[in-house]
């Protein structure tokens, strides 16, 4: 026997939060709540992500009407305007509330409040479509809490998860054992090149490699890594690391303080790879890595004409209301990290004196630009290297937004910790810099790293780890 369609009502904060919500249902039908509506009308004002998805998602609904008709909206409007997927594909019914419905609440839920309209009405569709299993999507869990205690099944929206579980989120490294290497030491082919040396391995292991990740291992009490250069069905070309541990391969002063931040590094300092996102607990050097990496290339290597930092706007407490000054001056408090870092970037040698520093500092601030997230629209960047901080609690689309910002010879650092998102509804399975991990991870040209041990103070670790 065939399964019966599903019908989706769809909450106010699904659209808002993606509008292409409405086309990602594939077979199944669509409820829109006339309280729905009202709620996309008052939250459609402004220039913030949610009253631009309000907006585009009154247009789609609008387009729908136009393109089949306002007297087909009781039979159903069919879902074929869809902007991302093809027209082959099996389309669902589109349904508007278009009658009212008497309350069927209980007493102890105000019916006049707009989640408890919306609940009333996919109560009322029970005896509506009697022959669909109704469900209520909606990013708010105390409405889907409330829909359970009525009986009513509810989901969230999955259909923006980047992967199912943050834990499968690749970490840009892979370690291999003694094995492996006795296995392929007498067949890989080597050779050197403009300094570097590369090898060519064979096997099954490759499939689970990714360009631009890393290799590592310990072999006869030695530690040894590589950085996938390409991969070519069961083949990989590897090539030996830079390793920054050493002082006298020091970025701006500052040498890695393990793998991981050699790994970083060595990606940072890499002039072929255009993007890198790094990700990691408070204290791991996310920040003072990419900096040293941007000065060292901006101002000694003259491989970029400046540093452009920039940082979404969110708050971790209550607002402090609105900073006086120009853009860069309204964005220094929100810089703090920026700040803190380039201090210690800036007093690593001290033989020099407040003369000597104050003259760099005056250096650096010709060189570093701070950029608010809000003006990027629109721009190109030149010979730049981008430093996005606290990606975490960007979207999908405004991470698109800022990357796509970039013009030729343009380095762009994305930089984040998953398990500090200020971000409503926003998740780790959600947030812009899981996607951009994500998707990014088989291109030629990028690399991310996983940083894992904290290296700010034995303070900042402990209280990592119990608090």
């Amino acid at each position: 026997m065939k399964p019966s369609k599903r019908l989706f009502a769809l909450d106010s904060n699904v659209l808002m939060h993606d509008p292409t919500a409405l086309f990602r249902f594939q077979e199944h039908d669509l409820f829109i709540p006339m309280m729905v509506l009202e709620e996309l009308d008052a939250n459609k004002k402004g220039n913030s992500e949610v009253a631009r998805n309000a907006r585009q998602a009154s247009r789609y609904l609008d387009d729908l009407i136009s393109k089949h008709g306002p007297e087909n909206i009781s039979k159903g409007l069919p879902l074929d305007l869809n902007p991302a997927e093809d027209s082959d594909l099996v389309h669902g019914k589109l349904f508007i509330q278009t009658q009212a419905f008497k309350s069927a609440l209980p007493d102890y839920l105000p019916s006049n409040l707009p989640d408890n309209t919306i609940l009333n009405t996919v109560v009322a569709l029970k005896n509506v479509f009697k022959d669909k299993t109704i469900t209520l999507v909606s990013k708010d869990i105390n409405m889907r809490i409330k829909a359970s205690v009525l009986g009513i099944h509810s989901e969230e929206y999955y259909n923006d998860k980047v992967l199912e579980d943050v834990d499968l989120l690749y970490p840009g490294m892979h370690q291999l054992d003694d094995s492996f290497w006795e296995k392929h030491s007498n067949d890989m082919d080597s050779w050197s090149e403009d300094g570097h040396t590369f090898y060519k391995v064979t096997g099954p292991d490759v499939k689970d490699w990714t360009t631009n990740s890393f290799i590592y291992s310990e072999v006869q009490n030695k530690n040894v890594s590589y950085r996938v250069q390409s991969i070519d069905k069961d083949s990989a070309i590897i090539e030996t690391t830079q390793d920054y541990t050493k002082p006298t391969n020091a970025v701006w002063g500052i040498k890695a303080r393990n793998q991981e931040q050699n790994f970083a590094l060595n990606l940072l300092m890499n002039p072929d790879i255009d993007f890198v996102s790094l990700m990691g607990i408070a204290g791991t050097g996310k920040t003072l890595l990419t900096l040293a990496a941007g000065l060292q290339q901006t101002i000694e290597k003259e491989l970029y004409s400046e540093i452009i930092m920039t940082r979404v706007t969110v708050p971790v407490a209550e607002d402090i209301g609105f900073l006086p000054g120009t853009e860069e001056e309204k964005m220094t408090p929100w810089m703090g990290a920026l700040m803190d870092n380039l201090e210690v970037l800036t007093n690593i040698d001290n033989e020099g004196g407040s003369w000597a520093r104050a003259a760099t500092n005056d250096v650096l601030s010709k060189h570093i630009k701070i950029r608010s997230v809000n003006f990027m629209r629109g721009r190109t960047f030149l010979n730049r290297y981008i430093i996005i901080d606290e990606a975490q609690n960007l979207t999908p689309k405004q991470l698109k937004t800022l990357i796509t910002r970039a013009g030729p010879n343009t380095k762009v650092v994305c930089l984040g910790n998953i398990s500090q998102i200020d971000t409503p509804y926003l998740t780790e399975t959600t947030s812009g810099l899981t996607y951009v991990v994500d998707r990014f991870k088989n291109w030629e040209h990028s690399g991310h790293i996983t940083l894992m041990r904290g290296e700010r103070s034995r303070l900042a670790d402990y209280s990592s780890e119990v608090l």
